[in-house]
């Protein structure tokens, strides 16, 4: 979850010119395809900590340091997927890939200057984002988490899954949780939606408040509002999607009411761009 670059015509195209000869059109195949992401959920078993009955995770840097052959054996099993492979694949594994690629890069990036560092934002500079250089090795070329995420996961008409922003994790506080278990194609619905719930569900970063008499969320459902308008399930607003996790994000019935009507004012959060190391608590 980095930085967001919005998908105004002139970037899509760039994007997709950077990406396309990654991603293929979708063959008509089952979801069960894909590698096997178990050594990627024994890592997270033992390194992501949960908090708040599960609605945000800590990461424990340190043990993922200790564990780091183990990490880039996973990372290898990746790089190593082939295009042709990918493309065989249902869609559900392609993008239960993605996002444990970027996750699992992310992690690896942080471990480049852990214990040297209080935010992902400290590997890049004024001039240069943590998130655009280009050293993934990944589908037969190499990428940036940017291409991942922006050119990959978030290419129109490719998943125009809004619940991708509740999966990949960019190393912040203010991000969604790091899940606890990698993303596999047999489970990739049920886990985005747990994933979607977990997040809305917080109240430390989603939220009413009576003060002020509006709903107060995320800054990534500003920076990303138009991913909620696509028509996922139907939804094509920002605040019907908002509306379906009424009973999460205030306790008043009337107050449930207005945002599940979509008829509460929004407003965005500050993100916060602090390392979610467990060292920190």
């Amino acid at each position: 979850m980095s930085r967001p670059i919005p998908m105004n015509p002139t970037r899509r195209l760039c994007l997709h010119a950077a990406a396309l000869s990654l991603l293929p059109a979708w063959p008509a195949r089952a979801a069960t395809d894909g590698v096997d992401h178990a050594p990627w959920t024994a890592l997270l078993q033992r390194h992501v900590v949960l908090l708040r009955g599960g609605q945000a995770s800590q990461v424990r840097y340190a043990g993922f340091a200790a564990d780091r052959p183990a990490l880039k054996a996973y990372l290898a099993t990746l790089s190593a997927v082939s295009k042709a492979a990918f493309d065989a694949w249902g869609k559900p594994a392609r993008m239960a890939f993605l996002i444990n690629a970027y996750n699992a890069f992310t992690v690896e990036l942080i471990l480049t200057k852990h214990p040297d560092l209080k935010s992902i934002k400290d590997l890049g500079s004024l001039f240069s984002s943590p998130w655009k250089p280009k050293w993934i090795p990944l589908l037969g070329g190499t990428v940036s988490l940017d291409d991942i995420e922006h050119g990959m996961l978030r290419e129109r008409g490719r998943y125009d899954d809004p619940r991708i922003h509740f999966a990949v994790n960019c190393a912040s506080v203010g991000c969604p949780m790091l899940r606890e278990e990698a993303f596999t194609a047999e489970r990739l619905d049920a886990q985005l939606e747990q994933q979607a719930q977990r997040f809305l569900a917080d109240r430390t970063r989603n939220r009413w408040n009576a003060e002020r008499g509006r709903l107060e969320v995320s800054k990534i459902f500003d920076w990303y509002g138009e991913d909620f308008t696509l028509g996922h399930r139907g939804i094509t607003s920002l605040a019907g999607y908002l509306g379906r996790f009424a009973d999460v994000l205030a306790d008043d019935p009337a107050v449930r009411g207005r945002i599940r009507a979509g008829q509460a004012d929004i407003g965005f959060l500050d993100y916060d761009w602090a390392l979610n190391d467990a060292r920190r608590s």
